[in-house]
């Protein structure tokens, strides 16, 4: 059982992200938790979590590919892209009458590749240090610049006009509620995200998961046992075994290299383990000087 790493909840709609995270953290009775990734709130699937010193990992997770299930609804648009939103555009019924299979198929496909997204007007992204979306509810909306993003594959799951069921692989920083947004413009008509899942992020997928409701019903000691310890929440990175006398010296924060088994190569980050697998640290290669940095020390 380990105490320290990271946790995949499968989030129910209806709750924030940050909610889920606080009752995590009442249920395990640990004094840090943190999520590597939002999910809006009528959005489900997976939320990784870091519990303690997990919550150091996040820098090294947040950035990573998703993958998402959604639903979109032609036929009209909201001022959030969601369902909480009210509608500010709506397209007469002739118009989705008139999309056949073959284009619906045809139009999705085409997003797939590099390109730029206009992020919405609801979103966590800040202006002057304030969300967006606080600002949005006052009444201030503020438009942000289109941001590249990656559309790795797309395709359609599923034609029940006026919902569009689609599955989607992406790059971090990907807004599907914009997605969906434009999949409705690119067939001449409003649209807007009906309900999404995230069923892949920072390398974790469902079968990592637990709902929250199984999570809250376990006793503190079944619920640690979900807990991914901090190494094998880090397997992405190339990993190099140090003897107790190297664990020392990173204990003190000495600079380790080739003599204490840690050979120099071109890895961005790597993960410095002890003899019994426990993550110490994660070191990142400096090409300047031609030797590792420091990132993050779990042990002292």
């Amino acid at each position: 059982m380990t105490k320290n790493g990271i946790l995949v909840i499968d989030k129910p709609a209806g709750i924030s992200s940050a909610r889920v995270v606080a009752r995590v953290k009442k249920a395990l009775g640990v004094k840090k938790a943190g999520h590597s990734g939002t999910l809006d709130p009528f959005a489900t699937g997976l939320l990784v979590c870091g519990i303690n010193k997990g919550t150091k990992l996040s820098r090294f997770l947040i950035g990573g590919e998703k993958k998402y299930t959604g639903v979109v609804h032609l036929g009209f648009e909201t001022d959030t892209l969601d369902p909480t939103g009210i509608a500010v555009k709506q397209t007469d019924r002739s118009v989705l009458d008139s999309l056949s299979e073959n284009i619906i198929l045809r139009t999705v496909a085409g997003f797939k590749g590099i390109q730029k997204q206009q992020p919405p007007v609801y979103s966590a992204l800040k202006h002057n240090g304030q969300p967006l979306y606080k600002l949005a509810r006052q009444g201030k909306l503020v438009t942000k610049p289109p941001r590249e993003i990656e559309i790795i594959s797309i395709a359609v799951r599923k034609i029940d006009l006026p919902f569009v069921t689609i599955d989607v692989h992406c790059s971090s920083g990907t807004y599907i509620r914009s997605l969906a947004r434009d999949i409705g413009e690119k067939l001449g008509c409003a649209g807007h995200l009906f309900s999404l899942v995230r069923t892949y992020a920072c390398g974790f997928s469902m079968e990592n998961s637990i709902t929250l409701a199984e999570f809250e019903n376990m006793d503190k000691k079944s619920a640690f046992k979900y807990v991914i310890s901090l190494s094998e929440s880090l397997s992405f990175m190339p990993v190099i075994s140090v003897s107790d006398k190297t664990i020392d010296k990173i204990k003190f924060g000495r600079r380790i290299g080739a003599e204490d088994g840690v050979d120099i190569c071109s890895d961005s980050f790597v993960r410095i383990v002890d003899k019994n697998g426990e993550l110490a640290a994660v070191v990142e290669y400096d090409k300047t000087f031609n030797r590792y940095n420091y990132c993050c020390v779990f042990i002292s």
